[in-house]
């Protein structure tokens, strides 16, 4: 209410009356605001490469390889147009950059039509209600063994504290194994039913064993973060830095205990975050990236380098070893990674205020993989079902009620591991707002990689053998790390808990790439018959359409 107007002058009263107007309308815009819009133009093109000292035909974004990171804030809108001049379809996905209630943007076949060559499609998503260290990738037709990926960090809204100082500056380092043959030829050797050779090598930002290193400059004294993921397409790789220790502080959008290491293993697909502190000699270090799990004639290493920028000599000695096939000890450090409960994530309350160990479980799935020929070439499965790409995308055939296109329940919950590979359309059907318990578990001598778009879950155990009821008497119900993508050991069992919070139809599959292409995956379909655009937004009015769908009318959205 305006204070009364005894004993004012109609100037003084004018101004007062204008001044309450102007607030009110800084309220009204303040409420209304939407959140702010990024905007990125990409150019997708093959181009020369050199990352292991011979030329390749590598993927290309705006002439880059690896691809411009993406750069954001907690509930920025990411607006991405994408110019596919590539002879052929294409399609990027987004590791771990969950796209809440929008499975149209996730950019996997089974909800996406592929870019047709020479056209464009704009990707229209936000960073909803997240923080932390995530990549994008091609995810067509061996596309990824051939570059296309890049970084992505969705940085803290500024007045949301963050549980460390900020650093000097922040690194994206993107690690992987490489093969010197071209994507195309890889995708034959699949495609006629054998497996692929082992890689030649391993890279930091492109940069292998070609003479050219990536080099990370940082002054004396000052702490830096940087980002690393693993956007290869096998190994398990193991990071360190020679002389320096490394502060865990995220992992794929959760905060971390604030554990020092002096090696740091990431799995194929995962993401971490470090604190790094230049408090060693004036001179030049060894960033080490090596394979885990291997023979010692299978080693692949690569180095980059840490520069200090008042550096007295360059990189010395030999790059300091790390552990190659100890897997109980990284099974130990998995376990030491978990959740900040102190921490606040993109929201004001702490992201640990979840009690995730308190909520019933309403289903236990349970996910085998195997290995298995079906009709004399090699197939991956999991459950006994080894996936096969539909005519039409999923999602598409869900939302146009198009038949024969899938069949919800083609997976089983559960499988003893003898049952014949078969080839299918796998999709499990799931509810909104269901919690699930799922136990992955290896019966092989590899390390599993599994990733489930569209969500973070709840890393609760993992250890060695196979997992049965009484193995929930050693989960982590209190601050298990909150994650996207997880590692199973050989002849291991991991369980993970995840409540279903998005609507939509979400992949879950392997990280072993040549894997997830020979079928180790399956699509979750989350399922509310409300249908409301409260849960699951509607169709985009820019959505591709192929297969089936082709021809259909986009409805307005409601």
């Amino acid at each position: 209410m305006l204070p009364s107007s005894k004993g004012m002058g109609k100037c003084s009263l004018l101004i007062l009356m204008i001044s309450a107007i102007l607030v009110c309308h800084s309220v009204v815009n303040i409420v209304g605001a939407e959140d702010p819009y990024k905007y990125f133009d990409w150019t997708i093109t093959y181009g020369d490469i050199y990352p292991m000292g011979v030329k390749q035909r590598g993927i290309l974004i705006n002439g880059q390889f690896p691809g411009p990171d993406i750069d954001c804030v907690t509930n920025d809108n990411l607006i991405i147009n994408v110019h596919n001049h590539l002879p052929e379809p294409f399609l990027l996905s987004w590791n771990g950059l969950q796209q809440r209630r929008n499975s149209y943007q996730d950019g996997v076949y089974g909800t996406t039509c592929p870019i047709p060559p020479g056209k464009n499609f704009t990707y229209k998503m936000q960073a909803k209600d997240q923080i932390g260290s995530f990549y994008y990738f091609p995810s067509l037709a061996f596309h990824k063994a051939a570059g296309g990926f890049g970084g992505i960090r969705i940085l803290s809204r500024p007045r949301i504290p963050v549980p460390f100082s900020d650093p000097a500056a922040d690194f994206t380092l993107l690690i992987g194994d490489w093969y010197k043959s071209n994507h195309a030829r890889l995708r034959r050797i699949l495609d006629y039913g054998r497996m692929l050779p082992y890689p030649d090598g391993i890279l930091i930002n492109g940069h292998g064993t070609n003479g050219s290193a990536a080099s990370f400059t940082v002054e004396q004294g000052k702490t830096y973060r940087f980002r690393i993921s693993n956007v290869g397409l096998r190994n398990s790789l193991n990071f360190r830095i020679q002389g320096h220790k490394m502060m865990l502080v995220e992992v794929e959008g959760t905060h971390t205990l604030q554990t020092t290491y002096t090696s740091l293993d990431v799995h194929v697909g995962q993401s971490y975050s470090v604190l790094v502190t230049a408090d060693q000699p004036a001179q030049d270090f060894y960033i080490t990236v090596s394979a885990l799990f291997v023979a010692d004639k299978d080693l692949l290493t690569t180095t980059g380098v840490l520069h200090y920028s008042n550096s007295q000599k360059p990189v010395f000695g030999l790059p300091p070893p790390g552990p190659t096939n100890h897997i109980r000890w990284s099974l130990n450090q998995a376990r030491s990674i978990r959740t900040n409960l102190t921490a606040s994530g993109p929201r004001p309350n702490p992201q640990g205020s979840y009690h995730y160990g308190l909520i019933n479980i309403s289903r236990t799935v349970k996910l085998v993989n195997k290995p298995s020929q079906v009709n004399g070439k090699q197939r991956y499965g999991i459950n006994g079902v080894s996936f096969i790409p539909s005519d039409t995308p999923l999602k598409l055939a869900d939302f146009f009620k198009i038949d024969g296109v899938f069949r919800v329940g083609s997976i089983p919950d559960s499988a003893n591991g003898q049952e014949p590979l078969h080839l299918d359309t796998s999709v499990m059907g799931a509810d909104f707002r269901a919690f699930l318990e799922i136990v992955f578990e290896n019966h092989e001598k590899t390390t599993q990689t599994y990733h489930l778009d569209g969500y973070s879950f709840f890393v609760v155990g993992m250890d060695g053998g196979s997992w049965t009821p009484s193995s929930r008497n050693q989960y982590n119900l209190v601050d298990a790390v909150s994650r996207s993508t997880t590692q199973v050991y050989p002849r291991s069992w991991t369980a993970i808990y995840i409540s279903l919070d998005n609507v939509g139809m979400w992949n879950l599959r392997s990280e072993y790439w040549a894997r997830q292409y020979l079928g180790q995956q399956f699509y979750l379909r989350v399922y509310s018959p409300v249908e409301s655009p409260r849960d699951e937004y509607s169709i985009p009015k820019n959505a591709l359409l192929c297969g089936r769908a082709s021809g259909r009318t986009i409805p307005p959205p409601v």
